[in-house]
Protein backbone atom coordinates (compact mmCIF):
# COMPACT_ATOMS: atom_id res chain seq x y z
CA UNK A 1 0.00 0.00 0.00
CA UNK A 2 3.42 2.24 0.28
CA UNK A 3 2.88 3.97 -3.21
CA UNK A 4 -0.98 4.37 -2.58
CA UNK A 5 -0.24 6.09 1.14
CA UNK A 6 1.71 8.97 -0.49
CA UNK A 7 -0.52 9.22 -3.25
CA UNK A 8 -3.09 9.58 -1.03
CA UNK A 9 -2.98 13.00 -0.03
CA UNK A 10 -3.92 14.43 -3.39
CA UNK A 11 -7.32 12.26 -3.17
CA UNK A 12 -7.74 13.52 0.08
CA UNK A 13 -7.14 17.16 -0.91
CA UNK A 14 -9.47 16.49 -4.00
CA UNK A 15 -12.15 15.62 -1.75
CA UNK A 16 -11.31 18.58 0.64
CA UNK A 17 -12.42 20.56 -2.83
CA UNK A 18 -15.84 18.64 -2.87
CA UNK A 19 -14.79 16.56 -6.04
CA UNK A 20 -14.42 12.82 -6.50
CA UNK A 21 -11.23 10.99 -6.24
CA UNK A 22 -9.67 7.43 -7.08
CA UNK A 23 -7.13 5.48 -7.57
CA UNK A 24 -7.23 3.41 -11.12
CA UNK A 25 -5.40 1.62 -13.69
CA UNK A 26 -2.91 -0.63 -13.74
CA UNK A 27 -2.01 -0.02 -10.36
CA UNK A 28 -5.08 -1.15 -8.64
CA UNK A 29 -5.48 -4.24 -11.26
CA UNK A 30 -1.25 -4.76 -9.66
CA UNK A 31 -2.31 -4.30 -5.90
CA UNK A 32 -5.15 -6.87 -6.27
CA UNK A 33 -2.78 -9.50 -7.94
CA UNK A 34 0.13 -8.77 -5.75
CA UNK A 35 2.40 -7.17 -8.36
CA UNK A 36 4.96 -4.49 -7.73
CA UNK A 37 3.01 -1.40 -8.16
CA UNK A 38 5.20 1.17 -10.28
CA UNK A 39 2.51 4.36 -12.09
CA UNK A 40 -0.15 5.35 -9.57
CA UNK A 41 -2.68 6.84 -11.57
CA UNK A 42 -5.49 9.15 -10.15
CA UNK A 43 -8.77 9.53 -12.20
CA UNK A 44 -11.36 12.62 -10.46
CA UNK A 45 -14.65 14.48 -11.00
CA UNK A 46 -12.43 17.83 -11.22
CA UNK A 47 -12.08 19.98 -14.58
CA UNK A 48 -8.43 20.15 -15.20
CA UNK A 49 -8.29 23.68 -14.94
CA UNK A 50 -9.90 23.05 -11.30
CA UNK A 51 -7.00 20.43 -10.76
CA UNK A 52 -4.26 22.95 -11.63
CA UNK A 53 -5.93 25.65 -9.39
CA UNK A 54 -5.90 23.18 -6.05
CA UNK A 55 -2.13 21.84 -6.81
CA UNK A 56 0.28 24.63 -8.03
CA UNK A 57 2.76 22.17 -8.64
CA UNK A 58 1.72 20.59 -11.70
CA UNK A 59 2.58 20.43 -15.50
CA UNK A 60 -0.08 20.39 -17.72
CA UNK A 61 0.83 17.31 -19.60
CA UNK A 62 -2.82 16.31 -22.03
CA UNK A 63 -5.44 18.98 -21.25
CA UNK A 64 -7.05 17.66 -24.15
CA UNK A 65 -7.61 14.16 -22.16
CA UNK A 66 -8.17 15.86 -18.77
CA UNK A 67 -4.47 14.90 -17.97
CA UNK A 68 -2.54 16.99 -15.19
CA UNK A 69 0.65 15.66 -14.12
CA UNK A 70 0.67 17.04 -9.99
CA UNK A 71 4.12 16.81 -8.34
CA UNK A 72 3.74 16.63 -4.48
CA UNK A 73 6.81 15.91 -2.10
CA UNK A 74 9.17 15.02 -5.32
CA UNK A 75 6.86 12.74 -7.10
CA UNK A 76 5.13 12.91 -10.32
CA UNK A 77 0.88 11.57 -10.34
CA UNK A 78 -1.26 11.80 -13.46
CA UNK A 79 -4.49 13.22 -12.41
CA UNK A 80 -7.33 12.74 -14.86
CA UNK A 81 -10.68 13.95 -15.05
CA UNK A 82 -13.81 11.51 -15.75
CA UNK A 83 -14.30 11.62 -19.67
CA UNK A 84 -16.30 9.74 -22.30
CA UNK A 85 -14.99 9.30 -25.61
CA UNK A 86 -17.13 9.70 -28.75
CA UNK A 87 -17.03 7.57 -32.06
CA UNK A 88 -14.16 6.45 -33.09
CA UNK A 89 -12.85 7.65 -36.64
CA UNK A 90 -9.48 5.54 -37.11
CA UNK A 91 -9.31 3.13 -34.57
CA UNK A 92 -6.84 4.48 -33.02
CA UNK A 93 -8.45 8.14 -31.63
CA UNK A 94 -11.72 9.32 -30.51
CA UNK A 95 -13.31 11.78 -32.32
CA UNK A 96 -13.72 14.14 -29.01
CA UNK A 97 -13.38 13.62 -25.48
CA UNK A 98 -16.10 15.11 -23.01
CA UNK A 99 -15.43 15.41 -19.40
CA UNK A 100 -17.88 14.55 -17.01
CA UNK A 101 -18.73 13.90 -13.14
CA UNK A 102 -19.72 9.94 -13.11
CA UNK A 103 -16.75 7.57 -12.06
CA UNK A 104 -19.21 4.52 -14.19
CA UNK A 105 -19.02 6.28 -17.32
CA UNK A 106 -14.87 6.65 -17.23
CA UNK A 107 -14.76 3.41 -16.05
CA UNK A 108 -16.73 2.00 -18.96
CA UNK A 109 -14.98 3.50 -21.89
CA UNK A 110 -11.64 1.51 -20.45
CA UNK A 111 -10.64 -2.03 -22.21
CA UNK A 112 -10.57 -4.77 -19.87
CA UNK A 113 -12.14 -5.02 -16.76
CA UNK A 114 -9.05 -5.80 -14.75
CA UNK A 115 -8.37 -2.14 -15.74
CA UNK A 116 -11.19 -0.45 -14.96
CA UNK A 117 -11.32 -0.83 -11.01
CA UNK A 118 -11.56 2.19 -9.00
CA UNK A 119 -10.09 2.16 -5.62
CA UNK A 120 -11.05 5.14 -2.72
CA UNK A 121 -7.96 6.13 -0.71
CA UNK A 122 -9.05 4.19 2.10
CA UNK A 123 -8.80 0.94 -0.15
CA UNK A 124 -12.19 0.19 -1.02
CA UNK A 125 -12.84 -0.85 -4.46
CA UNK A 126 -15.49 -0.04 -6.96
CA UNK A 127 -16.01 -2.26 -9.51
CA UNK A 128 -18.86 -2.32 -11.74
CA UNK A 129 -17.72 -4.58 -14.60
CA UNK A 130 -16.46 -7.35 -12.95
CA UNK A 131 -12.80 -6.91 -13.31
CA UNK A 132 -11.78 -8.66 -9.69
CA UNK A 133 -13.57 -11.45 -10.41
CA UNK A 134 -11.99 -11.97 -13.62
CA UNK A 135 -8.47 -11.41 -11.83
CA UNK A 136 -9.71 -14.34 -9.61
CA UNK A 137 -10.27 -16.55 -12.82
CA UNK A 138 -6.80 -15.04 -14.46
CA UNK A 139 -8.69 -13.77 -17.33
CA UNK A 140 -8.68 -10.95 -19.87
CA UNK A 141 -12.40 -9.53 -20.64
CA UNK A 142 -13.22 -6.46 -22.46
CA UNK A 143 -15.47 -4.01 -20.96
CA UNK A 144 -19.13 -4.33 -22.42
CA UNK A 145 -18.98 -5.66 -26.22
CA UNK A 146 -15.02 -6.61 -27.59
CA UNK A 147 -16.25 -5.82 -30.84
CA UNK A 148 -16.75 -2.34 -30.02
CA UNK A 149 -13.59 -1.98 -27.54
CA UNK A 150 -11.50 -3.31 -30.60
CA UNK A 151 -13.13 -0.98 -33.42
CA UNK A 152 -12.73 2.10 -30.88
CA UNK A 153 -8.40 1.00 -30.91
CA UNK A 154 -7.41 -1.81 -32.06
CA UNK A 155 -3.77 -1.87 -30.55
CA UNK A 156 -6.28 -3.21 -27.58
CA UNK A 157 -5.89 -6.61 -29.48
CA UNK A 158 -2.17 -6.72 -29.00
CA UNK A 159 -2.37 -5.33 -25.27
CA UNK A 160 -4.71 -8.71 -24.75
CA UNK A 161 -2.34 -10.55 -26.09
CA UNK A 162 1.05 -8.74 -23.87
CA UNK A 163 -1.14 -9.20 -20.95
CA UNK A 164 -0.98 -12.43 -21.61
CA UNK A 165 2.71 -12.78 -21.49
CA UNK A 166 3.30 -10.43 -18.67
CA UNK A 167 0.44 -11.23 -15.90
CA UNK A 168 -0.14 -15.44 -17.23
CA UNK A 169 -3.79 -14.83 -17.34
CA UNK A 170 -5.55 -16.49 -20.57
CA UNK A 171 -8.31 -14.48 -22.83
CA UNK A 172 -12.27 -15.29 -22.44
CA UNK A 173 -13.79 -16.57 -25.35
CA UNK A 174 -15.23 -13.92 -26.91
CA UNK A 175 -12.14 -11.62 -26.23
CA UNK A 176 -10.11 -14.23 -28.39
CA UNK A 177 -13.03 -14.54 -30.86
CA UNK A 178 -13.24 -10.93 -31.26
CA UNK A 179 -9.38 -10.53 -31.71
CA UNK A 180 -9.72 -13.39 -34.58
CA UNK A 181 -12.35 -11.40 -36.17
CA UNK A 182 -10.88 -8.01 -35.85
CA UNK A 183 -7.08 -8.74 -36.47
CA UNK A 184 -7.19 -6.58 -39.90
CA UNK A 185 -7.46 -3.33 -37.79
CA UNK A 186 -3.98 -3.40 -36.80
CA UNK A 187 -3.01 -2.04 -39.64
CA UNK A 188 -4.73 1.66 -38.71
CA UNK A 189 -2.24 1.90 -35.50
CA UNK A 190 1.27 3.17 -35.52
CA UNK A 191 4.02 0.81 -36.01
CA UNK A 192 5.74 2.83 -32.84
CA UNK A 193 2.76 1.84 -30.34
CA UNK A 194 2.57 -1.66 -31.70
CA UNK A 195 6.65 -1.76 -30.91
CA UNK A 196 5.70 -0.67 -27.49
CA UNK A 197 3.62 -3.34 -26.72
CA UNK A 198 5.43 -6.24 -28.74
CA UNK A 199 8.30 -5.74 -26.70
CA UNK A 200 6.63 -5.97 -23.55
CA UNK A 201 5.20 -9.19 -24.69
CA UNK A 202 8.64 -10.78 -25.65
CA UNK A 203 9.78 -9.86 -22.35
CA UNK A 204 7.24 -11.44 -20.15
CA UNK A 205 7.12 -15.13 -18.12
CA UNK A 206 3.93 -16.33 -20.57
CA UNK A 207 6.01 -15.47 -23.55
CA UNK A 208 5.30 -18.82 -24.92
CA UNK A 209 1.64 -18.55 -24.57
CA UNK A 210 1.24 -15.04 -26.19
CA UNK A 211 3.03 -16.40 -29.57
CA UNK A 212 1.42 -19.03 -29.83
CA UNK A 213 -1.82 -16.41 -29.71
CA UNK A 214 -0.31 -13.91 -32.22
CA UNK A 215 -0.33 -17.09 -34.72
CA UNK A 216 -3.68 -18.39 -33.39
CA UNK A 217 -5.22 -14.87 -34.06
CA UNK A 218 -3.52 -14.04 -37.20
CA UNK A 219 -2.11 -10.96 -35.57
CA UNK A 220 0.83 -11.96 -37.17
CA UNK A 221 0.01 -11.19 -40.23
CA UNK A 222 -0.68 -7.81 -39.62
CA UNK A 223 3.05 -6.97 -38.07
CA UNK A 224 5.66 -5.73 -40.51
CA UNK A 225 7.80 -8.25 -42.15
CA UNK A 226 5.74 -11.51 -40.01
CA UNK A 227 2.85 -11.40 -42.59
CA UNK A 228 4.11 -15.11 -43.94
CA UNK A 229 5.68 -16.22 -40.87
CA UNK A 230 2.85 -17.65 -38.55
CA UNK A 231 4.41 -21.19 -38.38
CA UNK A 232 7.87 -19.54 -37.49
CA UNK A 233 6.34 -17.29 -34.32
CA UNK A 234 4.58 -20.63 -33.29
CA UNK A 235 8.00 -22.60 -33.33
CA UNK A 236 9.67 -19.99 -31.48
CA UNK A 237 7.61 -20.61 -28.44
CA UNK A 238 9.38 -23.62 -28.35
CA UNK A 239 12.29 -21.73 -27.17
CA UNK A 240 13.83 -21.30 -23.43
CA UNK A 241 12.68 -17.80 -23.24
CA UNK A 242 12.99 -17.72 -19.36
CA UNK A 243 16.67 -16.96 -19.76
CA UNK A 244 16.58 -13.94 -21.42
CA UNK A 245 17.01 -10.83 -19.91
CA UNK A 246 16.67 -7.63 -22.70
CA UNK A 247 14.59 -7.21 -25.56
CA UNK A 248 17.59 -6.73 -27.62
CA UNK A 249 17.95 -10.69 -26.82
CA UNK A 250 14.35 -11.02 -27.01
CA UNK A 251 14.48 -9.86 -30.78
CA UNK A 252 17.91 -11.79 -31.37
CA UNK A 253 15.77 -14.82 -30.57
CA UNK A 254 12.62 -14.24 -32.54
CA UNK A 255 14.62 -13.49 -35.39
CA UNK A 256 16.30 -16.53 -35.66
CA UNK A 257 13.09 -18.46 -35.80
CA UNK A 258 11.70 -16.02 -38.70
CA UNK A 259 15.12 -15.50 -40.15
CA UNK A 260 14.55 -12.56 -42.28
CA UNK A 261 16.27 -11.83 -45.55
CA UNK A 262 17.23 -8.57 -44.12
CA UNK A 263 17.51 -8.68 -40.22
CA UNK A 264 18.73 -4.63 -40.49
CA UNK A 265 15.39 -3.81 -42.81
CA UNK A 266 13.11 -5.57 -40.91
CA UNK A 267 14.04 -4.02 -37.31
CA UNK A 268 14.62 -0.54 -39.28
CA UNK A 269 10.87 -1.12 -40.27
CA UNK A 270 9.74 -1.45 -36.36
CA UNK A 271 11.25 1.80 -35.85
CA UNK A 272 13.62 0.49 -33.31
CA UNK A 273 16.20 3.13 -32.42
CA UNK A 274 19.64 3.00 -34.27
CA UNK A 275 21.57 2.10 -31.07
CA UNK A 276 18.68 -1.15 -30.19
CA UNK A 277 19.06 -1.83 -34.05
CA UNK A 278 22.86 -2.23 -33.98
CA UNK A 279 22.78 -4.82 -31.14
CA UNK A 280 20.45 -7.15 -32.52
CA UNK A 281 22.14 -7.13 -35.87
CA UNK A 282 25.54 -7.81 -33.59
CA UNK A 283 23.95 -10.50 -31.63
CA UNK A 284 23.01 -11.97 -34.83
CA UNK A 285 25.79 -11.78 -36.67
CA UNK A 286 28.02 -13.42 -33.73
CA UNK A 287 25.30 -15.92 -33.14
CA UNK A 288 25.85 -17.41 -36.84
CA UNK A 289 29.56 -18.09 -35.60
CA UNK A 290 28.80 -19.13 -32.12
CA UNK A 291 26.18 -22.17 -33.03
CA UNK A 292 28.90 -22.94 -35.37
CA UNK A 293 31.18 -23.83 -32.47
CA UNK A 294 32.26 -23.14 -29.24
CA UNK A 295 33.58 -19.48 -28.05
CA UNK A 296 36.79 -19.03 -29.42
CA UNK A 297 39.50 -15.96 -28.25
CA UNK A 298 38.77 -14.11 -32.30
CA UNK A 299 35.07 -14.04 -32.14
CA UNK A 300 35.01 -12.95 -28.75
CA UNK A 301 37.69 -10.14 -29.09
CA UNK A 302 35.08 -9.40 -32.08
CA UNK A 303 31.97 -9.29 -30.26
CA UNK A 304 32.90 -7.77 -27.00
CA UNK A 305 31.94 -8.94 -24.04
CA UNK A 306 28.53 -7.81 -23.57
CA UNK A 307 27.19 -8.81 -26.99
CA UNK A 308 28.83 -12.09 -26.54
CA UNK A 309 26.86 -12.72 -22.97
CA UNK A 310 23.86 -11.37 -25.02
CA UNK A 311 24.85 -14.23 -27.85
CA UNK A 312 25.26 -16.84 -25.04
CA UNK A 313 21.86 -16.63 -23.41
CA UNK A 314 20.10 -16.52 -26.78
CA UNK A 315 22.21 -19.80 -27.91
CA UNK A 316 21.09 -21.41 -24.71
CA UNK A 317 17.52 -20.41 -24.86
CA UNK A 318 18.03 -22.17 -28.36
CA UNK A 319 19.18 -25.25 -26.75
CA UNK A 320 17.01 -25.44 -23.74
CA UNK A 321 19.82 -24.70 -21.26
CA UNK A 322 20.97 -22.60 -18.91
CA UNK A 323 23.91 -20.02 -19.90
CA UNK A 324 26.90 -20.30 -18.85
CA UNK A 325 27.70 -16.24 -18.04
CA UNK A 326 30.99 -16.49 -15.96
CA UNK A 327 32.79 -18.98 -18.02
CA UNK A 328 32.23 -16.31 -21.20
CA UNK A 329 33.01 -13.37 -18.24
CA UNK A 330 36.31 -15.10 -17.68
CA UNK A 331 37.23 -17.00 -21.32
CA UNK A 332 36.83 -12.59 -21.86
CA UNK A 333 38.71 -11.53 -19.59
CA UNK A 334 41.73 -13.93 -20.46
CA UNK A 335 41.81 -12.30 -24.07
CA UNK A 336 45.47 -10.58 -24.27
CA UNK A 337 43.50 -7.46 -25.70
CA UNK A 338 40.74 -5.98 -25.78
CA UNK A 339 40.66 -3.43 -28.83
CA UNK A 340 42.85 -2.17 -30.86
CA UNK A 341 44.03 0.73 -28.74
CA UNK A 342 45.52 -2.42 -26.10
CA UNK A 343 48.20 -3.09 -28.84
CA UNK A 344 51.82 -2.29 -27.73
CA UNK A 345 51.91 -0.43 -30.98
CA UNK A 346 50.13 1.70 -33.19
CA UNK A 347 49.74 2.65 -37.16
CA UNK A 348 52.26 5.47 -36.45
CA UNK A 349 55.17 3.25 -35.18
CA UNK A 350 54.53 1.29 -38.00
CA UNK A 351 54.97 4.00 -40.55
CA UNK A 352 57.65 4.68 -38.85
CA UNK A 353 59.33 2.16 -38.47
CA UNK A 354 58.97 0.77 -42.50
CA UNK A 355 59.15 4.25 -43.78
CA UNK A 356 56.37 3.47 -46.01
CA UNK A 357 53.22 5.66 -47.06
CA UNK A 358 49.73 4.87 -45.05
CA UNK A 359 47.97 2.93 -47.41
CA UNK A 360 45.41 -0.66 -47.63
CA UNK A 361 48.75 -2.33 -46.15
CA UNK A 362 48.68 -0.62 -43.00
CA UNK A 363 44.97 -1.49 -42.42
CA UNK A 364 45.96 -4.92 -43.21
CA UNK A 365 48.80 -5.58 -41.11
CA UNK A 366 47.11 -3.94 -38.30
CA UNK A 367 44.36 -6.46 -38.81
CA UNK A 368 46.45 -9.04 -39.02
CA UNK A 369 48.39 -8.18 -35.98
CA UNK A 370 45.03 -8.12 -33.79
CA UNK A 371 44.23 -12.10 -35.00
CA UNK A 372 48.31 -13.04 -34.10
CA UNK A 373 48.06 -11.60 -30.59
CA UNK A 374 44.34 -11.95 -29.66
CA UNK A 375 44.74 -15.60 -30.86
CA UNK A 376 48.08 -15.79 -28.77
CA UNK A 377 50.55 -16.52 -31.37
CA UNK A 378 52.30 -13.09 -31.19
CA UNK A 379 53.17 -11.40 -27.65
CA UNK A 380 51.62 -8.12 -27.40
CA UNK A 381 55.40 -6.12 -26.97
CA UNK A 382 56.81 -3.99 -29.21
CA UNK A 383 59.98 -6.10 -30.02
CA UNK A 384 57.62 -9.34 -30.57
CA UNK A 385 56.00 -7.33 -33.07
CA UNK A 386 58.99 -5.49 -34.96
CA UNK A 387 60.43 -9.66 -35.25
CA UNK A 388 56.91 -10.38 -36.55
CA UNK A 389 57.04 -7.49 -39.14
CA UNK A 390 60.65 -8.94 -40.25
CA UNK A 391 58.90 -12.16 -40.93
CA UNK A 392 56.00 -10.62 -42.68
CA UNK A 393 59.21 -8.76 -45.36
CA UNK A 394 57.60 -5.49 -43.88
CA UNK A 395 60.80 -4.43 -42.38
Amino acid sequence: MQPFKHASAIIEKLEKHGFEAYFVGGSVRDFIIGKPISDVDIATSALPNEVMRIFPHHVPIGLEHGTVLVLYEGISYEVTTFRMEAEYDDFRRPSHVSFVRSLEEDLKRRDFTMNAIAMTANGDMIDSFGGQEAIHRKQIQTVGNPDERFREDALRMMRGVRFVSTLGFHLSDETKQAIQEHAGLLVHIAIERIAVEFEKLLLGEGVRQALLLLAETDLYAYLPYFEKKGEQIASAAMYNWNVIQSSEEAWALLLRAVKPENADALLKNWKLSNKKVHTITSILHCLVQREKSEWNDMLLYQSGEEISIMTERVVSALQGEQPSIEHVHSLYKKLPIHSRKDLAVTGTDLLQWTGKQGGPWLAAALGQLEREVVCGRLANSKESVKEWLKQCNLL
